[in-house]
């Protein structure tokens, strides 16, 4: 140690002594000021150290994350009350299961008072003990300790004495930087300093990594991070809106089960939630396997949802589409495929035409689209009903949801601009009521027309989206991004420093590292064989 580093920590332990006396005087006479004495005035001071002080505790931190971890586990063990399914896994628990989740709140945990405690306290404790250490750990960036005696160098955990017979300081000293960089260290060299015992010597510092000593809060940060985007998406809510071609839709519907009337009919309630924007239904399509097969999950390749968002706020409209895997996200609110009404509907069809001149024609109307004949004739397409029946008082009415006997209701506007109405049927549909006047007098076409439905592309009456409210989800990215960055950053790299002071024929190398000793160790001994090599 220099003859200025002991006198700086002579001084620094005189100024502690006064200061300490000072304190003493002042405690033992009771009369620090013209207030009350320290004794009286302490204790709420001192109540509040122990209180900050057991908050900021690794160890407490510890218990908080596991508490954490658990709460979290609990809530994907346990089936969360905001889901459509709720009502029928409610239903499967046993009664001890429901009155001890209930009360305990694991139905609904991350709305609960205590998961919002825990992330309070354990942001807390990452706070405060960052406050703590921080400057410990600042001071390394900060306080670089440039000079050392062949004793400190000796002390450290990696330590030699290297000799190198016949050389000077000064080229001693060029030789080791020129190593040192080469070695990817930073160096500051600093001359003649005189040692203890008179002699002159020079300390090359060398330092990598030092960000490495910021690294642990860089991860604090990354959790505070995560933390403040689960407080933000607990301030969330899910629902679902049902898409319709060419119809409109500015709220969602949220399925809300009440646990207190949890054995009555009335245990499932909804809620409507209106949306910064409105959803207008452009088109729906279904992707069979098999075209001829029905609608089911177990016969589709893929939904696909094309709607219109208009923005309420800044009057803009974007397209959007919404399939299988393949969410859109606007303003903060998630749409993906959540269902589909299982009712059968065309998305386009194909009608055969006979005009009153014996011509033919076929035409392809999309869903509430329109064609037009040879004749000028025109053709709307209405409604379409997969299995067209009729009641006794003559009103069509579905058979089933499935394409029994399907057909489209078509306006028809002849070429004077009359319009009237009728449903084109397959050609099977047909020979099947050749025999039912009843039927026949309801399926009637146009004077002077005949109209088949020769072929339709399947689709269902309406697509459900799920429309997920998560203003915290963004958050969490950036911070799970930011802990990976940072944990890899805080063990895969390291601290390390050398300090090696320099004397006539010789220099004694010394340091350590904070983590990786041993890649520490095979980094300086190269360094010294590239030393004794020049």
């Amino acid at each position: 140690m220099t003859s200025g580093e002991t006198s700086n920590i002579s001084n620094e332990n005189e100024s502690l002594e006064v200061v300490s006396g000072t304190a003493l005087t002042a405690n033992r006479t009771g009369q620090p000021g013209n207030g009350a004495g320290p004794n009286r005035s302490g204790k709420p001071g001192q109540l509040i150290d122990s209180f900050l002080g057991a908050l900021s505790a690794v160890p407490f931190g510890i218990v908080l994350l596991m508490l954490l971890i658990i709460a979290c586990m609990i809530g994907m063990l346990i089936q969360q009350q905001e889901l459509e399914t709720f009502g029928n896994y409610y239903a499967e628990l046993t009664p001890a299961e429901k009155i001890v989740y209930g009360n305990l709140g694991f139905f609904d945990i991350y709305h609960a008072w205590y998961f919002n405690v825990l992330l309070l306290l354990l942001s807390l404790n990452i706070i405060l003990a960052s406050i703590d250490h921080f400057p410990a750990a600042w001071s390394f960036i900060k306080k670089k300790k440039l000079t050392a005696s062949p004793t400190f160098a000796m002390a450290q955990r990696f330590r030699e004495e290297v000799e190198i017979p016949g050389s000077t300081r000064e080229e001693l000293t060029e030789n080791i930087s020129r190593a040192a960089r080469q070695m990817k260290f930073r160096i500051r060299v600093t001359e003649a300093q005189t040692g203890v015992d008179g002699a002159s010597r020079t300390t090359v510092f060398a330092e990598r990594g030092v960000w490495n000593r910021l690294g642990a809060y860089a991860v604090h940060v990354g959790l505070l991070t995560i933390f403040l985007g689960f407080f933000l998406t607990s301030r969330g809510f899910t629902g679902s809106v049902p898409i319709i071609p060419f119809r409109s839709a500015d709220r969602m519907i949220q399925n809300v089960f009440n646990l207190e009337k949890a054995n009555s009919e009335f245990a499932v309630g909804q809620r409507e939630l209106e949306l910064p924007f409105i959803l207008e239904g452009v088109d729906i399509q279904q992707k069979l396997i098999n075209r001829e097969g029905s609608l089911d999950a177990g016969n589709t390749l893929d939904w696909l949802t094309r709607v219109r968002i208009h923005d309420k706020e800044t009057g803009s409209s974007t397209d959007a589409l919404v399939h299988m895997n393949s969410p859109y996200d606007y303003r903060g609110y998630r749409l993906f495929q959540a269902s589909y009404n299982p009712l059968g509907n065309a998305r386009t069809i194909t009608v055969e035409a006979t005009l009153p001149d014996g011509r033919t024609a076929r035409v392809n109307i999309n869903r509430l689209g329109e064609a037009r004949l040879p004749d000028g004739a025109r053709l709307k397409y209405s409604d379409f009903n997969p299995h067209l029946v009729f009641s006794r008082e003559g009103r069509p009415d579905f058979g089933s949801t499935e394409y029994e006997n399907p057909a489209a209701r078509i306006l028809f506007i002849d070429p004077a601009g009359r319009e009237s109405e009728f449903w084109a049927i397959t050609s099977k549909f047909k020979a099947e009521i050749a025999g039912a006047p009843f039927l026949q007098s309801k399926l009637t076409w146009p004077a002077g027309y005949q109209f088949s439905l020769i072929d339709f592309e399947k689709a269902p009456l309406s697509h459900i989206l799920s429309v997920q409210y998560d203003p915290g989800v963004r958050v969490v990215y950036v911070g799970f991004t930011l802990l990976c960055l940072t944990l890899i950053g805080v063990f895969f790299f390291s601290h390390q420093r050398l300090w090696i002071v320099v004397e006539e024929g010789r220099f004694y190398i010394g340091g350590d590292a904070n983590r990786n000793r041993l890649g520490f160790e095979d980094r300086a001994r190269r360094l010294i064989a590239l030393v004794k090599k020049r």
